[in-house]
């Protein structure tokens, strides 16, 4: 997977202990990325951190609660510490499974607080934490975790992924002149614990016989993530790139 195309490049991976993250950390360490996998289950981090280690990649995990401005500051100053920089953010950490199928008027407010907190403070306050290591090196890539979700009615879920494509755009113009590109990822439906594993049989077929190239898995995310991350996409910022085997189309 573009073998060496981030060599000599920091990422740091949101909810990378498991699913879609873990797969993210994988493709950028095998580009040539020193990975620093961070997530609140920092025992599945470590475990996916220990497994790139085995294959001879460069990989560290932290402890992180993104809706925690000191725990998220403490994950950036790990990546500069450990590897000596953070030229590469991936927002991916996110609630999904626990708050599909819940209506907006009746949720409880607690939960669509929560909700926001992390879909959407979360990236806020990682982009914050390590803008300025970017700035200082003028150069840098962020890439959000949004989801083809956002341009459905998908209820909280969807409003905090929709919101998250307008944060992009925004980031994107205020970051350009320090050399930062800001990017999302939309996916589709995806074989994950978190996504098209929660759907019942009968919804899948449903969903599946409305998409031209049914389901997608974790791997078919990287390579978009790779492109983002790297010089390729340099002249490329602000931009969603839907991944979710033509869903967007909503045929």
């Amino acid at each position: 997977m573009s073998a060496g195309v981030l060599t000599g490049k920091v990422a740091i991976v949101t909810g990378a202990g498991g699913g879609i993250g873990r797969a993210y950390a994988r493709g950028l360490a095998e580009a040539g990325a020193a990975v620093v996998l961070a997530d609140i289950a920092v025992e599945a981090a470590r475990a996916a951190a220990a497994e790139l280690t085995r294959d001879g990649l460069v990989a560290a995990a932290v402890a992180v609660d993104v809706t925690d401005e000191d725990s998220v500051a403490a994950m950036a100053a790990a990546a500069v510490d450990e590897f000596g920089s953070a030229d590469i953010l991936v927002n991916n950490a996110a609630l999904m499974a626990e708050i599909m199928g819940q209506s907006l008027v009746t949720v409880p407010l607690d939960v669509w607080h929560r909700t926001l907190a992390v879909n959407l403070t979360g990236p806020l306050l990682c982009t914050r934490a390590v803008v300025p290591h970017m700035r200082e090196r003028g150069y840098g890539k962020i890439v959000n975790q949004s989801s083809g979700g956002a341009f459905l009615p998908s209820a909280h879920y969807g409003l905090t992924k929709l919101g998250l494509v307008s944060m992009t755009m925004s980031l994107a113009k205020e970051l350009a002149p320090h050399g930062i590109r800001v990017n999302a990822i939309a996916p589709g439906w995806v074989n994950t614990d978190a996504g098209l594993r929660t759907v019942p049989p009968e919804v899948r077929a449903a969903i599946g016989a409305a998409i031209p190239i049914p389901f997608g898995d974790p791997e078919d995310l990287v390579g978009g993530l790779v492109y983002l991350a790297s010089a390729a996409s340099d002249w490329v910022t602000g931009h969603t790139l839907n991944i979710d085997g033509g869903w967007i189309a909503r045929t």
